[in-house]
């Protein structure tokens, strides 16, 4: 939970983790905007934002953007807080299917150049591998309503999809998860015209047996509660 929120409005999201915003005062600051997307659908001009402050002195920015709001509902677009509440989420038994495991790892190296978000391992005594959870923020709002990630071509994203594929080939379970970060759509599909080739990589992910999970939030700052599976289509 962030220990301060200060309220403000969107002036400018620029150089990907810049943000200004006008206090209430009146007086701008310069935000650290933690989110290496475009932001489509979530960073206009006026909204209502919320900002965290931390505590050390070092940062050159010392507040942090965390939700924008868009007159309908929150969006939380700080993506590093996606990992911390997946795990929060599945230490509770909210995410059923990834439920009942005996302990969950973060951040497990998987590789020379890779690591996972989350593995999960299962009593020595049962018969089932172990799961490996790959998780994604999603902030984008497609123009029919729809959830949809990415909101910009992700080579990275692909290469994650590729590792959980060969996971699952080596009798692991692979799971690829989308964290919505809003309230406003219906159900999630990836983003074919943003990045075809990671629409085609999940695609083939999906065939290959890599499962995909879609989970809901509904957020009251600087709370978030998990709402449970959101439907999921490929197209």
């Amino acid at each position: 939970m962030d220990r301060e929120l200060i309220e403000g409005r969107l002036l400018k999201r620029y150089k990907r983790f810049l943000a200004d915003v006008e206090l209430e005062d009146g007086s701008v600051i310069t935000s650290h905007c933690p989110n290496s997307g475009s932001m489509k659908t979530c960073a206009d001009k006026g909204w209502k934002v919320l900002l965290s402050k931390s505590e050390n002195p070092k940062r050159k920015y010392s507040t942090t953007l965390e939700w924008i709001h868009n007159g309908k509902t929150w969006i939380g677009v700080n993506t590093h807080k996606a990992n911390t509440l997946v795990g929060e989420f599945i230490a509770r038994g909210e995410i059923a299917p990834l439920s009942g495991y005996l302990s969950q790892r973060a951040e497990v190296k998987i590789s020379d150049h890779s690591r996972i978000d989350w593995v999960l391992d299962p009593d020595p005594s049962e018969d089932r591998p172990a799961c490996f959870v790959e998780v994604k923020s999603v902030t984008l709002l497609g123009e029919d309503g729809t959830y949809q990630f990415p909101d910009a071509v992700t080579s990275r994203g692909t290469k994650h999809l590729r590792e959980l594929q060969k996971l699952v080939t080596l009798g692991k379970r692979g799971v690829m998860l989308f964290l919505v970060r809003r309230e406003d759509g219906t159900y999630f599909r990836p983003a074919r015209e943003i990045d075809p080739t990671y629409a085609q990589a999940l695609e083939e992910a999906i065939k290959s047996g890599v499962e995909v999970i879609v989970c809901g939030t509904k957020a009251s700052p600087p709370g978030v509660t998990c709402t449970g599976e959101i439907p999921f289509h490929l197209e």
